[in-house]
């Protein structure tokens, strides 16, 4: 190459990210036919890292300060541009700037419901809602993972994979877990450490730092809250009782034969058709057949009343004349019809 041609290509002093864009994680340096200069600045903030990349893959990582580009500062980039045969040349090298910072308020929450096992309700689904923050925390790992060669990369575009981790993260401890639901939704702290243990190492792979995870909330879909609704309603009615099935299941047959016999075909009409009327029929007769063979109650005879000793009643009427609450000729006379008893 002729010093002429040297002089003319357009070289680069100082590289800097003054990060002007909201919710961007890395952003490539614009190269173009630029080069940069042996000894030329590089800035890197606190909340940044910047990433030399040689051919596709990373040279030299700095971290927050300022740089000056030589052989001793990128010594992986010198060895792989052999500078230690023209030390004064410059070079051309793909410059990616990550930014560190925690992402605070990212919301999060289930779009399907996540079907668990529960030991008080058996199968059921259940939704959840709530926050999350997390920062890139090593940049070597996310650009191999993740971010790549592109001149840009987003928050958005990070957080649509990291909902799909989260999401597995959250099915897998929350089937494993087996807390019942009435305790997960009175212990939301609990369950949202159980699920942040999983997470932090899921998201540790793609070079990403979970920060801070909480549940705001823990629901069931409407139609089987609906149903929680209606068992809890059945508890307090006291059909709950040793056979917690056959009482609920009792429960629902009385609420539903006024619905029969508003609808075309009796019990047979009601909500689920035939098999439903079939259902409420067996129950029905089952009741009526266990009411026919119980035998009826004998009447309940009230007890004998038990006369108080005399000696007692004579004591009482003592202590009413001491008291002046009765004269001395009621206590005399008292006391006589008490002694004839008591002599014969």
């Amino acid at each position: 190459m002729s010093l002429g041609s040297f002089i003319k290509k357009q070289f680069i002093d100082v590289l800097q990210w003054n990060e002007e864009k909201e919710g961007v994680l890395a952003w490539r340096f614009p190269m173009q036919d630029f080069e940069i200069q042996n000894g030329a600045i590089l800035n890197v903030r606190e909340s940044q890292v910047a990433v030399f990349v040689n051919e596709g893959k990373i040279a030299d990582v700095f971290g927050p300060g300022t740089h000056k580009l030589t052989t001793q500062t990128l010594p992986l980039l010198t060895n792989l541009k052999n500078w230690d045969k023209l030390f004064d040349s410059p070079f051309k090298s793909d410059v990616y700037y990550f930014s560190t910072r925690v992402q605070t308020g990212r919301k999060w929450g289930t779009p399907q419901p996540i079907t668990i096992r529960d030991k008080d309700f058996d199968m059921i689904r259940v939704r959840a809602f709530g926050m999350y923050s997390y920062r890139i925390a090593d940049a070597r790992t996310f650009f191999t993972e993740i971010s790549g060669t592109r001149d840009v990369y987003t928050r958005d575009e990070v957080e649509d994979q990291l909902r799909g981790i989260l999401m597995a993260s959250m099915a897998s401890s929350l089937g494993g877990a087996n807390v019942p639901f009435l305790d997960m939704a009175a212990n939301q702290a609990l369950m949202a450490q159980e699920v942040k243990d999983g997470l932090r190492q899921a998201f540790a792979r793609y070079g990403v730092g979970l920060d801070e995870f909480n549940v705001a909330s823990i629901s069931l879909p409407e139609e089987l809250q609906v149903a929680l609704d209606e068992r809890i309603s059945a508890g307090m009615k006291g059909g709950l009782g040793a056979d917690k099935m056959s009482g609920f299941t009792k429960f629902q047959v009385a609420n539903a034969i006024p619905l029969a016999a508003q609808n075309e075909g009796g019990l047979a009409g009601v909500g689920a058709g035939l098999g439903a009327g079939l259902s409420i029929g067996q129950v029905m007769a089952q009741g009526m057949g266990n009411a026919l063979q119980q035998p009826a109650p004998a009447p309940a005879v009230p007890p004998a009343p038990v006369e108080e000793p005399v000696e007692a009643r004579l004591e009482k009427l003592k202590g009413l004349l001491d008291k002046g609450l009765i004269s001395p000729a009621d206590y005399d006379g008292a006391k006589v019809e008490l002694l004839k008893k008591l002599i014969g």
